[in-house]
């Protein structure tokens, strides 16, 4: 009678779900039973039909959305094509910006240059802060550089400075960066009686100040791993306008006074990102043409704002491909060549008595 009621009751608290059904048939030692006697599990399941089981019942108890059978909702992955599409208008932008860049390059025109130059600062620079930048270079080193496929028109910016650094010099510094832009802007609009031309041999020293910055803050990260000091060494930041230290603002306020006196200060002494595409530069396809007379002529020499002709040897870690020289090179009325050229060839026409003398 004992065990009757005792059955009866674990029946009971079973269909409550009071108590777990026994996975495997338990031993009650102690109670009556040798261990080789044991009694069955007991189950039961009400309204099978319905899908109620106390097995139900306990897996409620651990997690109750399961006692509802849903399914986990799978969200889409995204895919190539959408993470491209999120970003077409910035590749588009960016695109059109280096079309217009490279025609205003080849046509060699001062007017398109200068439509570049403004597009340059307010399209890269402060629409979109997006410059190639000493951290550029850290991230090489690191292996720590942005994701492809979530800044495919960053990595289109990036490769068309290089691969056009390697085929006609720095073309990224004198017409798509956008500081380099906005101070060569900064040297149309302030009165020129203001700028001190540099002398050639404190300019030619100066320019190396650069390299040497470049070298130390490349020490400096692979020592570190922090890039943290960049604001300190590039103004690139301004472009943002926000979360930044008095002392950084007042460093940039002290380049920009400079840049008042000094053309160019920044691009031409102290920029380690142009000091590492000027070592690139060394690998330069198609360099800009020299004639014979260039070894006396010193008009280019003169005229150029970079410091990088001397004599007749172009310096290709300091030429930003300006287009000063080269549309002089194409002015037959200032350049000595095309006159030398117009009077030997009279010469040897007169000499052959097809011209008069």
């Amino acid at each position: 009678m004992k065990s009757a009621r005792l059955v009866m009751l674990t029946t009971l608290l079973v269909v409550a779900g009071w108590v777990p059904v026994w996975d495997s048939p338990p031993s009650f030692v102690g109670r009556g039973f040798s261990p080789d006697r044991t009694i069955a599990p007991v189950t039961f399941t009400p309204d099978v039909g319905r899908g109620f089981s106390p097995g139900v019942l306990l897996a409620a108890q651990k997690d109750p959305a399961k006692s509802w059978n849903f399914e986990d909702e799978e969200e889409d992955a995204p895919t190539w094509a959408s993470d491209l599409r999120d970003q077409g208008g910035d590749i588009a932008l960016v695109g059109a910006f280096c079309v217009l860049a490279f025609i205003s390059f080849f046509r060699k025109s001062r007017a398109l240059k200068y439509v570049t130059l403004v597009a340059a600062v307010g399209y890269l620079g402060f629409y979109k802060s997006q410059l190639l930048s000493v951290v550029n270079i850290f991230g090489v080193l690191g292996n720590n550089l942005p994701r492809f496929r979530y800044s495919v028109a960053w990595y289109l910016l990036a490769v068309v400075g290089v691969a056009s650094t390697v085929l006609w010099g720095r073309v990224y510094c004198g017409r798509i960066c956008a500081f380099g832009a906005f101070t060569q802007l900064l040297d149309q609009v302030l009165p020129k009686r203001l700028r001190i031309e540099v002398p050639r041999h404190i300019e030619r020293r100066a320019s190396l100040i650069k390299y040497v910055i470049l070298a130390t803050a490349v020490v400096a990260y692979l020592w570190t791993r922090n890039p943290g000091f960049y604001p300190y060494i590039e103004p690139f930041w301004m472009f943002g306008l926000t979360g930044k230290t008095p002392v950084l603002w007042a460093m940039l306020a002290a380049l920009l006074i400079l840049t008042v006196f000094v053309r160019n200060a920044y691009c031409r002494f102290l920029c380690p990102l142009g000091a590492a595409l000027g070592l690139i530069s060394k690998l330069t396809v198609f360099r800009i043409k020299r004639w014979n007379e260039c070894s006396t002529c010193r008009i280019c020499e003169k005229t150029c704002e970079w410091g990088a002709i001397r004599g007749p040897k172009i310096v290709l870690t300091e030429c930003v491909r300006c287009d000063d020289c080269e549309r002089l090179y194409a002015d037959e009325a200032k350049c000595p060549h095309h006159r030398i050229i117009f009077y030997k060839s009279r010469k040897a026409a007169m000499e052959a008595g097809a011209v008069p003398g």
